[in-house]
């Protein structure tokens, strides 16, 4: 027991992008919500679903699976948005991020983490904070950080600000009804 106590124990989310596992630091993400329905933004990039009404504020929504370069699918009962914290360049930004599923909260010792993949991953490894292995998978876990560049956030503040003119009513009335792919 006293071995327990001389190590760092971390707080990871779980989630599934194809049969891929994920986590995420709980201290980055602020709420997990159901799938609601997405307002598509003109021009913006492809990993860029569109906008929610998020308490009367725009929150941006990116599609995880097409920033990751996986193939993009049909929503199911089980894709939610995570609301993510992220800090770039000394700014805090809420992002929504679509997962395929969420998994579960595990509780992680610095010593069972070890270092990202180097070359040939599927991944950008500047994304990945280390690897665990639980079970008979592993699990990939993100610094959230800096899986957004810092164009990517300039990309999201400009939709916001384009957003921002809409009403909440304009904004309730789009996310009714669950999205699909179209």
């Amino acid at each position: 027991m006293a071995d327990l106590e001389n190590k760092n124990i971390h707080s990871y989310l779980t989630f599934k992008l194809e049969n891929e596992l994920f986590a995420a630091h709980v201290s980055k993400v602020l709420n997990i919500l159901e799938l609601v329905k997405i307002t598509k933004v003109p021009h913006s990039p492809d990993y860029m679903k569109g906008v929610i009404n998020l308490r009367g504020s725009v929150l941006p929504v990116i599609d995880t699976r097409i920033k990751f370069g996986m193939d993009p699918i049909e929503f199911t009962p089980v894709t939610c948005i995570l609301v993510l914290n992220v800090e770039i360049e000394n700014e805090h930004i809420d992002v929504g991020a679509l997962v395929d599923s969420v998994q579960e909260v595990i509780e992680i010792a610095d010593t069972e983490i070890a270092p990202p993949p180097s070359i040939g991953a599927k991944y950008k490894s500047k994304f990945i904070e280390g690897m665990m292995k639980s079970k008979e998978e592993f699990i990939m876990l993100l610094d959230i950080d800096k899986v957004l560049s810092s164009d990517d956030i300039i990309d999201l503040k400009e939709t916001i600000n384009d957003n921002d003119n809409k009403t909440e009513t304009e904004l309730e009335e789009t996310e009714n009804t669950p999205t699909v792919n179209e």
